[in-house]
This record gives structure tokens, sequence and C-alpha cells, in this order.
């Protein structure tokens, strides 16, 4: 039976099974374990609840705390009693402050509440009381294994720093890891009237405030409370050392801080309150759940900050656990579903989060941004507040942002126009390349003709084929498409001419690849990277490592000979895809095949000059680079696709994926199509909604070159975000375009777009409106009450 959502009442978990009486200890006096004692004493007064907190009623960490109305939605459904005392406390605000370079740009409509901390907490300890929660203060409690002994149910919410996670670190599985900036909470004694963030340049580096309000004015106070504001200071740890900040105790920290940011303090001090400089550290656990011990809140998992989550999170875990415990008929099913229901949505929150930090981490490649563009990149870091969104909530901020871009009224930002050398597409969205595996002998047929050309009738303004390989042993498959004969030249200049002739201002462009370890495979239907049972062909790679160690053929170290064979196989296969008509060549240097084999440490083991160091592993794909580029005719743009990382331990780095797109770059590369891992088969990619976006954008932005982006984009909003912030130039879709061959023109018509930046063709334009779905005739209320 599935867990209630935080908006069920207390009621309907009244009509669950009732479940016996339960000893539980409670390991945190943090919001997160005191809500959990809260709720499972209320759902059956006969248990016995203890909370052990170590530090003193009053002690508490922090300023204010920001509260969303999904989360209050809960609290009010749950426990309405709490919600009332909580009620009156809040300070509620609409407004985004941006304060970037001395000019302040304001975005309404987003909606926050926020609350001292000490006041959350005092509400709670009175609910306790009044349930007959037994509260420890100044107890440290006894080990988790210890209290689990004497109780049927042990709730570890002992926070970040988790002694019973470290504990059970074998059970649990955490994975801490520590980000870039140093931070430190504190406060002002004075209101804000909206979230603000302001940007501060020094000598030393750029450093950031986020503050918001968390207590307003009292009304009777005469000017004496003015009411107090949480800020944050955060700045990368190079900056943050070079300022001197590492040598300063808390109340020079908070003096010095208070003179970096004049806009929002305007000469107004800083206080602390046991406030320490500290890195943040995201914690992920493989497990939530130890016979009868559960992880919850920060023990179970941490969430940056900037988007203001923690005791978001940490409360809903309350609510979820205490539903699961009244639903279930056991704990251990209990404790499964409370996991099964709460970690994907914190998976999800922590994507969100990690976004949003790395964002800040690498503020000084936005920082040079026009005004509007720079806040809406900032509004939008996380992903979670998108184009379409901000556009409800704001749509005058919106609209500025899009004359600042040059963006003509009425036209969402995907569809304008876009150059790479003598190309101008008519738009952003391009057709991700997609292995269809339907070429005998390399031979495209009438399957590449209708998908590829339904899918350039479909409005895109760049439609890529699959990767096209080489040479009959640089396929990965018996079905993969090839340009290395005269027919195959023919085939191709088929597909083209029809999409020149049927679509006159869609562009098609071919990715040329060689398998190299991952060839001689079956078709990805019928076992993806599974080898051919027989008819393999030898394989090649940089060093002779098989893509899956006693699974795939182990490939031959590749010769210098053999690398000069199929450098010019490349080049001549260029020549033909000139000849056949493409508008645009992308070199594959991804996925773990050949050329992509050279750039990873990971399958890259020579100790020749092709070996070793990045400018050594880079000098084959270049040197392949050159004479694509060569061959290409000088008018048309080339791209490269590159794995911008490998998802696994001592593959390629971020910064190594700055320098392989600067070496394109400068060989010439027009844009650089930024797609991550599948070079190692034990990789562990970091899935979610565009989620290798960043690492396009970090290139764009810190380099200056054109990308594409790619993974995981779904929407039409996701490429209106990624284009109007400056995180991508271009967008690639895959799946979107297998669903929905005419995904452009469908996006132009939902958004009520008819310019040429998404022109139907003469045969589609009578269904160019979105078809009705059901009766429009009915008649209408005359009267409204």
């Amino acid at each position: 039976m599935p867990s209630v959502q935080p908006a069920q009442t207390v009621q309907s978990l009244r009509s669950a099974r009732p479940a016996r009486a339960l000893r539980i200890a409670v390991v945190g006096g943090g919001p997160g374990g005191l809500y959990a004692a809260v709720l499972l004493k209320r759902l059956d007064p006969a248990r016995e609840v203890t909370v052990y907190e170590r530090n003193a009623p009053d002690d508490t960490f922090g300023f204010g705390v920001v509260l969303s109305d999904e989360t209050l939605g809960g609290i009010e459904n749950a426990d309405p009693d709490v919600y009332a005392a909580l009620r009156g406390h809040m300070v509620r605000w609409d407004d985004i402050d941006v304060v970037h370079r001395g000019r302040t740009l304001t975005s309404s409509g987003h909606g926050f509440a926020a609350l001292s901390r000490r006041t959350l907490l005092a509400t709670l300890h009175a609910r306790c009381r009044e349930l007959g929660v037994v509260l420890r203060f100044r107890a440290p409690a006894p080990p988790a294994a210890e209290l689990a002994h004497a109780h049927d149910l042990v709730v570890a919410a002992d926070g970040v720093h988790s002694a019973t996670r470290a504990a059970h670190a074998d059970i649990f599985g955490p994975s801490p890891l520590t980000h870039r900036c140093r931070y430190i909470w504190l406060a002002a004694d004075f209101a804000l009237d909206a979230f603000r963030f302001e940007i501060a340049e020094t000598g030393y580096g750029i450093f950031q405030l986020h503050a918001y309000p968390y207590a307003r004015p009292a009304p009777a106070a005469e000017g004496r409370d003015r009411g107090a504001s949480t800020v944050i200071v955060e700045a990368r740890e190079e900056a943050w050392r070079a300022a001197g900040f590492d040598r300063l105790d808390e109340r020079a920290s908070a003096e010095r801080c208070a003179e970096l940011f004049p806009e929002t303090l305007a000469g107004r001090p800083l206080r602390g309150n046991n406030s320490q400089w500290t890195a943040f550290r995201t914690v992920v656990n493989d497990r939530w759940s130890h016979g009868n011990i559960v992880l919850l809140g920060d023990a179970a998992h941490t969430a940056h900050f900037s988007i203001g989550s923690g005791t978001k999170l940490a409360v809903e875990d309350a609510l979820a656990l205490a539903a699961c415990v009244r639903e279930q008929p056991a704990l251990p099913e209990a404790l499964a579903a409370y996991e099964a229901e709460r970690k994907p949505v914190v998976a999800s929150t922590q994507r969100a989060a990690r976004a949003s930090l790395t964002w800040f981490e690498e503020l000084d490649g936005y920082i040079a941004q026009p005004p509007h563009r720079f806040a809406f990149n900032l509004l939008t870091r996380s992903r979670r507040v998108t184009h379409d969104n901000l556009r409800l909530r704001d749509p005058d901020f919106v609209a500025a942002t899009e004359r600042e871009a040059g963006i003509p009224a009425g036209t969402p930002p995907m569809f304008t126009p876009f150059r790479l050398r003598g190309l101008t597409l008519r738009n952003r969205v391009v057709v991700s390349p997609m292995d269809m595996y339907k070429s005998p002998d390399g031979l495209p047929g009438d399957f590449h003709l209708v998908h590829l050309g339904a899918r350039a009738l479909g409005g895109a303004g760049l439609t890529m084929t699959e990767m096209v390989c080489v040479s009959p042993r640089g396929r990965i498959t018996p079905g993969c498409a090839g340009l290395w004969t005269d027919e195959q030249e023919e085939a191709w200049r088929r597909v083209t001419g029809f999409v020149h002739a049927q679509s006159p201002t869609a562009a098609l462009g071919l990715q040329l690849g060689h398998s190299g370890r991952k060839g001689s495979t079956k078709l990805m239907w019928e076992g993806i990277d599974d080898p051919l049972p027989e008819g393999n062909w030898p394989l090649v790679a940089p060093s002779p490592l098989p893509y899956r160690p006693g699974v795939s053929q182990t490939p031959r170290e590749v010769t210098a000979h053999q690398m000069g064979v199929v450098r010019e196989e490349f080049a001549a296969s260029a020549r033909r895809a000139a000849r056949a008509g493409f508008d645009l060549l992308e070199l594959h240097c991804a996925h773990g095949y050949l050329l992509s084999g050279f750039l990873s440490p990971l399958t890259n083991r020579r100790t020749d000059a092709y070996g070793g160091s990045l400018a050594a592993r880079l000098r084959y794909p270049l040197e392949v680079f050159d004479a694509v580029r060569a061959a290409w005719p000088a008018e048309r743009p080339m791209t490269v696709r590159i794995s911008a990382t490998d998802w696994a331990p001592g593959g390629t780095t971020g910064e190594e994926a700055l320098r392989i797109a600067a070496a394109f770059a400068e060989h010439g590369a027009d844009a650089i199509d930024v797609s991550t891992g599948q070079v190692v088969a034990d990789e562990r990619p970091d899935f979610g909604r565009s989620y290798q976006t960043p690492y396009a954008d970090r290139i764009r932005n810190v380099l200056g070159v054109p990308v594409i982006a790619v993974g995981a984009l779904s929407s039409w909003d996701d490429v209106n975000s990624l284009i109007l912030a400056g995180r991508a130039d271009l967008c690639a879709l895959a799946r979107p375009h297998l669903y929905d061959p005419h995904w452009t023109l469908h996006a132009a018509a939902e958004q009520n777009y008819t310019g040429p930046g998404a022109p139907w063709p003469a045969p589609y334009r009578a269904g160019s409106r979105t078809p009705p779905t059901g009766r429009t005739d009915a008649p209408k209320p005359r009267l409204v009450l």
C-alpha cells in the first residue's frame, strides 16, 4: 500500500490499520527529529517516544529556515496545532533581488515563507511536551545499536555529521562529497523585503551573499525591533584564503563580510551565532535503514542551502516515516516503504541542489553576462525554475531579458537563428544522432530517407545522422551506416537531396566515427554491447582493453601504421560527405569509440607519443580532426562530440574536458557537442533531467566556445531556458524526436509561434494548430457569484 503524501490528513492515517504501541528513540533534536517524534506520538498516544538532544533547548545554529507552501500544507494537514502555532511567526515575500555590478534587478511572483529556527524548535518542543514526548536535553544519546536493543524503532536524525551513520557506514554506504566553496551563516538585525543575492567582485576573487528575512519588526516595538535576516556569505576556497578569512575569528569575519556588500547592508553590521566557515558536504547513502535503525534528514541526505531545502526535506521525511509506520503491518515493511517513497524525491532535490551549488562555484564564468541574462541565469540555475515557469511568475522580467538578448517580441528563444561558419540554422533545435542499425553492409536505404526526412520536415534547425562509420571494421554492429563506398555516397545524396528540396531551410549533418573497442557487437535490441555469436571482425583501440572484461572481444593496440590508415579513412569519408551534400560534419570523439578511447586515461595506457599526458592523448584525435577539416569544405561548419566526464574514478576530469574542448576549438571546431560517459562499462552516471548540460554550460562560459547541449532534454521549456540563460547555443534532443518526428513544429504550435524559425511545409500547414480534444460548444456560464 503506497504511503500518504504530506497533503493527506491525519484522519486518513487513522483509518489505516492500527499498529501496536512502540518504544521509539529519536537521536537528534533538530526540526526533523522533533517533528518525527510529534507525529509518531500523535498517531498513537500509547507509544513511548524519547528525543535525545546533546545541546540545551535554546541552543541552535543558523538563524532562519525557509519552508515551501507544499511543506507547510503537509504540516497543516498532519498537525493543525503545529501549523497554527507557526503561522503567526511566518514571514512571507514574493520578490528576488539580484545585485550585480551596482545594478539591482527584481523578479516577482516567487512566494517564500520563513521563520526563526529558534521559534520553530520552541514550537516543536512545546508540542512534544503537550503530547507526552520525553525530551532529554544536554544528553548525548547512547549509541544507536544500544538503543536498538531497548527500543522498537530508533530514528537517527543526528545531522550531517551523524554518529549513527558513521558507526554503521558498512551498512548505510555513505558517499560524502565536499565541495569547493567556503560559506558562513550570519544574521543582520533588520528585515529584508526580498530574497537577496549580491555579487562582490574583489581583488581576491568573487564573494556572494544569499540573504532572506525571517522575522518582521514587532508592531509595538517603536523602532527598536527592526526584524532580522539570515545572511550567508560564500566564496571559492582560493578566494576565501586569499582574502585572509582563514585567519579571522567569528567577529572579525562578520565585520569583513559586512564591508563586502554595501548595496544590501548599507553599513549595517552582521552577527554570528557560533558561526564558522565550512565547506558544504553532499551526503548520499546507499541504504537508509539497518534493522530497526532508520536515518532521517541530514543524516540520510543533504542538499545545498542555495535551494533552501534542508529543513523542508527533514520535515517531509518525518511526515513520510510516520505515515509508513502507521500504514504498514510491521516495521521492516514500514522502513522499506519510507525509503522507497523518499529516495526518489530526495535524489531529484539533490540533483537540483548540485546544479545550483555548481553554478555558484563557477560564478566567474557568468559574471560578465549582461544584467538581465545574469539574473535569469541565476534564477534558473537549479533547472527547477524554467523560462515558462518564470514567465508565468514575472512576464515583465522575462520580456526584459529577451529584449536585452535581441530576441524579437513573440519569438521563443528556441526559434532564434544561429550561425556556424557559412551555415545559418533556422532555430536552436538539433535532432541528436541516434543509431538506427538499419544499414546492411553500411548502406542506408528507404528507412533513412523516411527517418531523417521526417525529422527535417518536423521543424528542427539541424538534423544529425547516426554515427556513420569510416570502414567495415569501424562499425559497431553489422547494421551500422557507413560512408566508404560510392554506393553509400549515392544513397546519402538521395537523403540530403530530399531534405534540401522539401525543407529548404533545414540543415542536415553527418556524424563520422570509428567504433574502436566497442565494435563487432549485436544490434541494440538483440543485446546491447554483447559480442556477435559469429562473423566477428578484429578490433583496434589505443590499448588492448576490452570494454566489458570477460565478455567483450579484446582489441589489438592500434599501431602507428594503422593509425595512418584510419586517419585517411576519416578524410576520405569526409570528402564523400561533402559530395553527398551534407551541411555540417561532426567528428565523434565521445562514448568510448576509437577517438574517445585515446582521450580518456581509463582507456589509453600507451607509453608512446600518443599516451600519458593529456597533450599526448589528444595528439591522435587532433591529427584526425585536422585531416578531416582539410578534406571538408572550408565554408561548411565542423563540430566535435566529446565525453566531458567518464563518470568513473580516474577518468576525464572537468578541467581536462575544458582543455579538450579548447584544443579542438583552436584547431578549427566551430562548436563542441558536449555529451558524457559511455567510455567504461562500470560508469556511475548521475542521471536526471538535463543532467549533462552543466558540462556544456561550463565549456561555453569559460572558453567562449559555442556548444551543443544534450542529455535528457525533453521539453521546449528546457530548450528556451538554456538558450536564454546563455548555457548553450544549440540543444540536441534524441528520444523526443523518436516519440514525435514533428516535435519542433508542435513546440511552435504550443507556444503560438508562426515565424520563420519553424516553417510548416506547405502540405502540413492545415495541421499547424493544436487539434481540439473535446467539446468546445457547451453553453458558458452567464453569471459568476
